[in-house]
């Protein structure tokens, strides 16, 4: 018969076993992302374009924030719930340098953001001139300049990230919009558009290259979203007959250019994947997540899906010369003439480009509790982890 204390003693080192293995499990799974350096356009722009060109009016903001804060909704974006979900403060503009802090990262993101330089002015057709690669040459900046201030010490250490935090950060990536909707404002048709895509994502390419270059080493990278779905392409981009929009109401050859961008952009995270060792990159499918808000508005507790919310006039609620926020005299006295819907919070489109608090909610929750739309299909708090793709 086995003594007692034998059997105490497989016990206590079945206990610690476990206990170790807990411990490691927990180790894996838990990324402990300590900051978030995001590159984008407005879909993620948390106040570059506000801070550097033109301020967003009010109602912009209205719904979170109470006043304007930079981004092009009524409240929080995507970039906002991730960087929560993780236990992180907003990430705070680059470009903006009243009461910022970096500490936990910072956002290179303007509205109307290109991955191509641009070739026009903003003024002209609303393309801002931070294209990524000004993006990235303004992060490897911050990633040196940042260390020399913060080792002043007083305030710099307590507003400025720890240099270890540029190895560890999660580096988010949402641009490539306004590169398609260059090119129909260029009169393009959408096979000219789709026949400059390769070189679109070339240039992608090569600053998520230079960022793992620089340290980078967790990639995080959405999709573009439905661009056929907008008010402002049905009204400003779509001078084509009834026929080529989908039975959403949505116009079909736009979304099949955001298609095909999303096609290459998932070839080029593959081949990335190959050639960088070291990181881990995760393809988020936010374009189908978009979609769905536009197919099943009803059933997920939306209405209106084509309709801004904030806008003025017509079937969409969209004019581009009296965009959200608008102004005009009246007696005297200036007044809001594109003013908010009542209820923001079941509408899909918030000034018929960009989306609501409430669309932004949804997107991301799904994003955190399906892992269907990530590739591969690892959690956002193990994004750190390389996985092979299937």
């Amino acid at each position: 018969m086995e003594s007692p204390i034998t059997f105490g003693l497989i016990v206590t080192l079945l206990l610690v076993l476990r206990s170790n293995l807990a411990q490691s499990r927990s180790s894996i799974n838990d990324c402990d992302f300590p900051a978030i350096f995001n590159f984008g356009d407005s879909n993620s722009d948390t106040g570059g374009l506000s801070a550097a060109f033109r301020p967003v009016p009010p109602p912009y903001g209205e719904t979170f924030f109470g006043a304007p804060a930079g981004r092009n909704s009524d409240g929080r974006l995507i970039i906002d719930f991730l960087a929560e979900s993780l236990g992180l403060p907003h990430v705070s503009a680059y470009l903006d340098s009243v009461g910022t802090n970096f500490s936990h990262g910072a956002n290179f993101a303007t509205a109307g953001s290109t991955v191509r330089p641009p070739n026009f002015t903003i003024s002209q057709f609303g393309v801002s001139p931070v294209s990524l690669d000004v993006q990235f040459v303004q992060f490897s900046e911050f990633l040196t300049r940042s260390q020399i201030v913060r080792k002043r010490g007083g305030v710099f250490e307590g507003l400025l990230p720890q240099e270890d935090y540029f190895s560890r950060a999660l580096y988010t990536f949402d641009i490539g919009q306004n590169d398609l909707t260059y090119g129909y404002k260029l009169n393009m048709t959408t096979d000219q558009v789709k026949a400059y895509v390769p070189d679109v994502l070339a240039q992608f390419s090569k600053v998520v290259r230079d960022v793992y270059a620089n340290g980078g080493r967790s990639f995080w990278i959405h999709n573009t979203g439905p661009l056929g779905c907008l008010s402002y392409t049905l009204v400003v981009l779509f001078p084509l007959s009834t026929s080529q929009l989908d039975k959403f109401g949505c116009s079909v050859p736009h979304n099949e250019a955001a298609q095909y961008y999303n096609t290459k952009l998932k070839e080029v995270v593959a081949q990335l994947r190959k050639d960088l060792p070291s990181a881990s990159i995760t393809y988020v499918d936010v374009y189908s997540l978009k979609h769905t808000l536009f197919t099943q508005p009803k059933k997920l507790g939306f209405k209106k899906a084509l309709v801004a919310c904030c806008g003025h006039g017509g079937k969409y609620n969209f004019n581009n010369t009296e965009r959200c926020g608008s102004t005009k005299l009246v007696n005297g006295k200036e007044v809001i003439i594109a003013k908010s819907c009542k209820k923001p919070s079941v509408r899909v489109l918030w000034d018929g480009i960009h989306y609501t608090e409430a669309a932004n909610k949804w997107i991301f929750d799904q994003i955190l509790n399906d892992n269907s739309f990530l590739d591969p299909p690892i959690p956002l708090k193990m994004a750190c982890q390389r996985a092979t793709s299937n």
